[in-house]
C-alpha cells in the first residue's frame, strides 16, 4: 500500500549530493533568462481558452492519434528534444526517464510504478506537431516551450499567489482579468474533485491521454501520476483544497511518491547503460499493454 511505499526515505533515492533546496531553485535574481521568460510566457499565455484549444488539437477521438509509433521509436524521437525548462537537467530525456524508473526499481516499488516512471515524460513528444507561438517548440535550443513543461497550475480559477514560482507574473494573465475565472473557484464547484479540473497544457495531460487512448493497463494511481506530476501548487504547496474531495488526498500521497524519484534522480553523474536495461522495459511494456505500435 501507499504508506509502507512512503516509508522509504528521500536519503536512499538521491544519486547525488545536492541539498534539497538546491534542487529547482526559481529565483528571478539566480535563475537563468531562459528558465524566467519560460514562466512569465507560461503565465501569460495558459488561458481556459488555450487549453481547450490544446485538448481538441490532441485529440485521441475514436482512439486515433496523430502518427504511429512503438515507445522505442518515439524514445528516438525524443532524442533530439532539450528542456528548456527545467534548471536541473541537460541530459537527453531518454536518460532522466531510465534514472527515475531505476531508482523506482532499486528501492523495490512495483513494475507498474517503474513502468511509470519510465514514461512520464514522453508526453514532451508533442513538439512533432507543436509551434513555438503554441509554446511547442523542442527543436530549437531557445525555443518556447512554456506548453511542453514546467511547473502545471489550474486553468479557470485564480491563480494562488502563494503557491506558484513567479507569482509576479499572474496579472498577465488574461483569466485573472475575466470574471467566470478570477474568483477562488472560478468556472469549478467547491469539491468537484481533482478530475474535474483543468490544468495548464503540458506533457501531463497529453500523455495521460494518450495512454488512456491506448489502452494501457497502468493502474489508475499510475495513471495519476503522469497526469499531475507538474502540478507543484497542488502536490508541493498545498493549493486547491477547497476544489478536493477527500479520495484526491490518496492521489496526491502516491504523486509525492513519484515525485521524490523524478526529482532526486536527476544527475550527468548518475550513469544508466541503456542497452543492457532496455530488455527489461520492453517487457514491461509488453506486460502493459504498451509494445508495438501505439498512436500519439
Amino acid at each position: 500500500g501507499i504508506h509502507s511505499a512512503l516509508q522509504s526515505s528521500t536519503s536512499t533515492i538521491k544519486t547525488n549530493d545536492k541539498n534539497d533546496d538546491e534542487f529547482r531553485t526559481y529565483d528571478a535574481e539566480k535563475t537563468t533568462e531562459r528558465v524566467v521568460e519560460h514562466y512569465r510566457l507560461m503565465r501569460s499565455k495558459q488561458t481556459v481558452e488555450f487549453v481547450e484549444r490544446m485538448e481538441k488539437k490532441y485529440t485521441f477521438e475514436g482512439g486515433v492519434g496523430r502518427k504511429q509509433m512503438t515507445i522505442e521509436e518515439a524514445f528516438d524521437e525524443l532524442e533530439s528534444y532539450v528542456d528548456a525548462s527545467d534548471p536541473d537537467l541537460d541530459l537527453p530525456n531518454k536518460i532522466h526517464l531510465l534514472q527515475t524508473a531505476e531508482g523506482i526499481r532499486a528501492a523495490g516499488h512495483p513494475e507498474w510504478i517503474q513502468l511509470t516512471g519510465l514514461l512520464h515524460d514522453m508526453g514532451k513528444i508533442m513538439f512533432l506537431w507543436g509551434t513555438g507561438e503554441d509554446g511547442q517548440d523542442g527543436r530549437d535550443p531557445k525555443g518556447h516551450q512554456w506548453a511542453l513543461g514546467g511547473d502545471t497550475f489550474v486553468v479557470g480559477c485564480k491563480i494562488p499567489d502563494d503557491a506558484v514560482v513567479f507569482p509576479e507574473f499572474n496579472d498577465l494573465n488574461p483569466d485573472e482579468h475575466d470574471q467566470r475565472y478570477n474568483t477562488r473557484c472560478g468556472m469549478y464547484e467547491e469539491r468537484c474533485g481533482l478530475d474535474g479540473l483543468k490544468m495548464a497544457w503540458g506533457h501531463d495531460e497529453y500523455m495521460y491521454r494518450m495512454l488512456v487512448a491506448n489502452n494501457a493497463l497502468i493502474p489508475k494511481e499510475g495513471l495519476d501520476m503522469v497526469r499531475y506530476h507538474s502540478c507543484y501548487p497542488w502536490h508541493d504547496k498545498g493549493a486547491y483544497k477547497h476544489l478536493l474531495r477527500p479520495e484526491d488526498e490518496e492521489t496526491l500521497e502516491w504523486v509525492k511518491l513519484f515525485n521524490q524519484f523524478d526529482l532526486y534522480t536527476k544527475d550527468q553523474d548518475n550513469v544508466v547503460d541503456e542497452k543492457e536495461l532496455w530488455p527489461y522495459y520492453k517487457n514491461l511494456l509488453d506486460k502493459y499493454g504498451l509494445g508495438g505500435k501505439l498512436w500519439w
